[in-house]
């Protein structure tokens, strides 16, 4: 007559002679876990465990579960993001002050390279050198607008950054908010280019800082939001129009207030079931309209007529 062996007995034998019946982790194999992921049921050690609203998740759920699920969106559309939401603001406001500090390093040539001048450089002595705009210098319509050479001017410019700039990326998102300030500031550039004397340099962000506050207009009216908060800012730049007129260029900043008037109302007003095909129609028009006006100047200054 035989026992029975008991089974902790039995389950010692086997373990010590059969394969290993003890889970493992699917992404560690040499660690231990009686732990399983609430989604795929598949082992997972500490380091592989994600809470979830019961129990826990594999890495690979939780990020399928995140491409799966749609991202929040403010009500313009733009994503909503964690942090202070002006990480956009922060790398323009960095750019031009690397631009500045490079002006002071660097001296005259950086100057001479990135400023907007139409027909010719001031540094030049001929008309018509391929270093203005209608040579074919089509970049400083841009690098102008990183361009400070005066410190209170790079100082009343970011300043109207900062004030403008987290709360407009909040609302619209870092690729709208980014749109509308490089889009206001071709805007601006195209304006001052075609309405002002070709052999005037003409540099700073003015045209994309005024382009943020027609924005604010738009939005807030949307919104029916109080405008008091940027009052101020806009008084003090209007008021340094007014002073330094000689200095600025206010086309470029009324191309720049009026570009960004129309594209904050576009992203304001677009309805909600066709808002990206409106938003990206409203930047496109505003984009050709700058490039429209650019072509004109250019044909009108290299046919020898103006000056």
């Amino acid at each position: 007559m035989t026992e029975n062996p008991r089974p902790d007995e039995s389950a010692e034998a086997q373990g010590a002679s059969g394969p290993s019946t003890v889970p493992r982790c699917y992404r560690h194999p040499e660690r231990e876990t009686y732990i399983r992921c609430q989604r795929c049921g598949r082992h997972i050690c500490p380091d592989c465990q994600r809470q979830a609203a019961v129990g826990f998740q594999c890495v690979e759920c939780v990020n399928e579960g995140r491409r799966s699920t749609p991202a929040a969106r403010t009500r313009f559309g733009g994503v909503m993001r964690g942090g202070d939401g002006a990480t956009v603001t922060k790398v323009l406001l960095g750019l031009n002050v690397l631009v500045y500090v490079l002006t002071l390093l660097l001296g005259p040539a950086v100057e001479q390279q990135l400023s907007l001048v139409g027909n010719r450089s001031f540094f030049a002595d001929a008309i018509g050198e391929s270093s203005g705009v209608a040579g074919g210098a089509y970049w400083r319509l841009i690098t102008s607008t990183f361009l400070h050479i005066q410190l209170w001017h790079l100082a009343v410019n970011m300043f109207s950054l900062w004030v403008l700039g987290p709360s407009l990326e909040r609302l619209l998102g870092r690729l709208r908010f980014t749109g509308l300030y490089l889009v206001a500031g071709l805007a601006g550039s195209a304006v001052a280019y075609a309405f002002t004397s070709p052999l005037t340099p003409i540099l700073g962000a003015s045209g994309a800082i005024f382009g943020l506050f027609g924005a604010t207009v738009a939005v807030a009216r949307r919104m029916r939001a109080d405008m008091s908060w940027f009052v101020g800012a806009l008084i003090m730049n209007i008021v340094l129009n007014v002073v330094f007129r000689s200095y600025l260029s206010w086309q470029g900043h009324l191309g720049g207030f009026l570009a960004g008037l129309a594209l904050g109302a576009v992203v304001a007003y677009a309805p909600r079931d066709r808002r990206n095909l409106m938003q990206g129609l409203g930047f496109g028009a505003v984009i050709l309209a700058s490039v429209a006006l650019i072509i004109w100047r250019t044909v009108q200054l290299t046919s020898g007529g103006v000056v």
